[in-house]
């Protein structure tokens, strides 16, 4: 009999301590979702980091801005800058004759590089150069674009170097008829292109 009081006595605390649990647990939860509740990590913690937002004034910085361009000649993190620059015609020729006997091709030309080459000259080089790549593209055809553009499976471009036609990629031609690609297309892909032109003049 006393064991069955002292069990009934355990129930009923037990029942009291969850729902008193329960009460505060609820406690915590505020309808506001802009305020996470209580912490206790102290005043200067980082839950009271001050932010800005890109466009807002900002008086940590000299020039009251948030948003700020990168230092001068910082480098995207897994991005090589191009070595080869020049702005006067004398200096990009130049740069492309040594790019052509300094870069050499890195990506094997494997099946797999060339099928991967045909998608990205279908998407970046097919319109002027034509799905053939004989200089018969959309744009010239349409009347377009004046002038007819270069035929990639001709002797001029193929007897060149990977590398100097990785720079014409990058950098676009000489004359300026092709602009440069080299923020469009990734220097993985340029090489596939490449290797792509290679197949298409076979």
């Amino acid at each position: 009999m006393i064991k069955t009081i002292l069990n009934l006595y355990k129930m009923k605390y037990s029942r009291l301590l969850v729902f008193f649990l329960t009460a505060l647990l609820l406690m915590g939860c505020k309808k506001d979702k802009n305020n996470p509740g209580y912490n206790y990590m102290g005043k200067y913690d980082m839950y009271y980091t001050k932010f800005y937002k890109a466009y807002s004034p900002n008086p940590v910085f000299s020039n009251k801005m948030t948003n700020q361009l990168p230092a001068e000649g910082a480098v995207p993190r897994g991005k090589m800058p191009f070595p080869y620059k020049g702005a006067t015609v004398a200096d990009r020729a130049q740069n492309q004759a040594l790019a052509g006997i300094e870069l050499l091709n890195p990506v094997p030309a494997d099946e797999q590089a060339v099928q991967e080459g045909k998608i990205q000259f279908g998407i970046f080089c097919s319109d002027c150069h034509g799905t053939g790549g004989k200089g018969d593209g959309h744009l010239y055809t349409s009347k377009l674009f004046p002038a007819k553009p270069t035929s990639l499976v001709d002797a001029y471009v193929q007897n060149k170097p990977d590398g100097e036609i990785y720079y014409v990629i990058t950098m676009g031609s000489i004359s300026g008829l092709m602009g440069p690609h080299g923020s469009q297309i990734t220097p993985e892909n340029r090489w596939k292109i490449i290797h792509y032109l290679r197949h298409l003049a076979k």
